[in-house]
């Protein structure tokens, strides 16, 4: 779970109104990964602005986009390994590299662009959750 301000989510929810419920609309315009934080601008795809200024910019923590790649099995694959001392073969998920290192060092520019719509798309479906859970409990 992705820790989202009031600020944010009010962003979001205005962002997600201005679309008209349409995610798909909702394109990333930049990105940034610097200092410990993932910076995305966010934008109308039938609206797009002249400057990063007009765009909605998100902040998330390296930790929390790490929780992301993982959680999309992004950095990882599935295959086949030896055990080490019993020589029995088994399936599992073999990592390729950490999930910052992976986007940093490992992974095509297409993964790359994959891994920050997870974003989007974890945030959005995080946010759109917590409300109709929180109305459902009124």
């Amino acid at each position: 779970m992705i820790h989202i301000s009031q600020k944010l989510k009010d962003q979001l929810w205005w962002m997600i109104i201005s679309v008209d419920y349409d995610y798909t609309r909702i394109s990333i315009a930049d990105h940034e990964l610097n200092d410990g934080n993932l910076t995305l601008w966010l934008e109308d795809k039938h609206d797009f602005k002249n400057s990063l200024e007009e765009c909605l910019q998100m902040d998330i923590t390296a930790k929390q986009f790490a929780k992301v790649i993982k959680n999309e099995n992004l950095n990882s694959y599935e295959g086949t390994k030896m055990h080490p001392t019993k020589k029995f073969l088994f399936k599992t998920r073999i990592e390729v590299n950490e999930p910052i290192k992976w986007y940093q060092e490992d992974a095509s520019v297409i993964e790359q662009q994959w891994a920050r719509e997870a974003v989007v798309k974890t945030l959005l479906t995080q946010l759109v959750e917590n409300e109709v859970a929180e109305v459902s409990t009124w």
